[in-house]
C-alpha cells in the first residue's frame, strides 16, 4: 500500500490481452475471467501472492506494482514461465498477452500510484513491436517485454534459469521520448527464441503517433 508523501521503488508488471476491443460484452467478461484465473494460477506456481500487489484494471488487462521486498527474478522468470504454461493448457476461451515490467519510483496519486516507471511499463505493452510480434507469431500465445533496466540487472544475471539469448532490443519513441526495452516471444527461460527474432543487442528503433 502507498501514502501519500511517499516515494518508493517499485516493480511494475502490466498485462494486455491481444484482441479485446473487438469483442462483445459477454466474450470480454469471460476473457477478463479467464485471464484472472491465468494470472492468479501462475503466480501461485511461481511462488507469489497476488493478493499482496496493488492492482488497477486497464480495461483489457491489468496494471499492478509488486511490494519492494518481490524476489524481481522470480518474477520475470517464474511468472511469466507459469503464464506461458497456464495458456498452453487449454482451457476456453483462448488468451493471446503482451507483459512488461520495469522497476522505478512511484508515489501516491489520486487514483492510484503516479510516476514516469508506470508510464514507461505501459509505452512497452502498447509498443506497436509488440503487437506485432504476438501477430507475428500465431503459435505463441505470450510476449513479454522488460525494460531495459530490467534486463540488464534481472535477464543478464540468468538467475532462475533466465535465457538472454531469447530476448531482443526495441527502442519505441512516443511524444518525443525514447523507451527501450527487451522483447521475448513465449517463456524468457525455455529453449532458443524464434528464428526470427533477434538476438539482444540487435534491435529496430519505431516512431509512435504521438497522439
Amino acid at each position: 500500500m502507498l501514502h501519500k508523501g511517499q516515494l518508493v521503488y517499485g516493480l511494475i508488471l502490466a498485462v494486455d490481452v491481444e484482441g479485446f476491443s473487438r469483442l462483445g460484452i459477454l466474450d470480454q467478461t469471460a476473457v477478463l475471467f479467464r485471464l484472472e484465473e491465468v494470472l492468479d494460477r501462475a503466480a501461485a506456481r511461481a511462488g507469489l501472492s497476488r493478493a499482496e500487489w496493488l492492482r488497477q484494471p486497464r480495461g483489457d488487462g491489468e496494471l499492478a506494482v509488486l511490494p519492494a521486498d518481490s524476489d524481481v527474478s522470480r518474477v520475470v522468470a517464474d511468472f511469466a514461465h507459469e503464464v506461458v504454461e497456464e495458456l498452453r493448457r487449454g482451457s476456453r476461451p483462448r488468451l493471446r498477452l503482451r507483459i512488461s515490467m520495469h522497476h522505478g519510483a512511484l508515489t501516491a496519486g489520486a487514483f492510484g500510484p503516479i510516476g514516469d516507471a508506470l508510464i514507461a511499463a505501459c509505452r512497452l505493452l502498447d509498443a506497436d513491436s509488440a503487437r506485432e510480434t504476438l501477430a507475428r507469431h500465431a503459435g505463441e500465445d505470450v510476449v513479454v517485454v522488460v525494460s531495459q533496466r530490467l534486463y540488464e540487472d534481472v535477464v543478464a544475471t540468468r538467475f532462475r534459469g533466465l535465457r538472454p539469448d531469447r530476448f531482443r532490443l526495441v527502442t519505441e519513441q512516443v511524444k518525443g521520448r525514447t523507451y527501450r526495452g527487451y522483447l521475448c516471444v513465449g517463456s524468457p527461460k525455455a529453449g532458443p527464441a524464434p528464428e526470427d527474432v533477434v538476438p539482444a543487442g540487435h534491435g529496430t528503433v519505431i516512431e509512435l503517433p504521438g497522439g
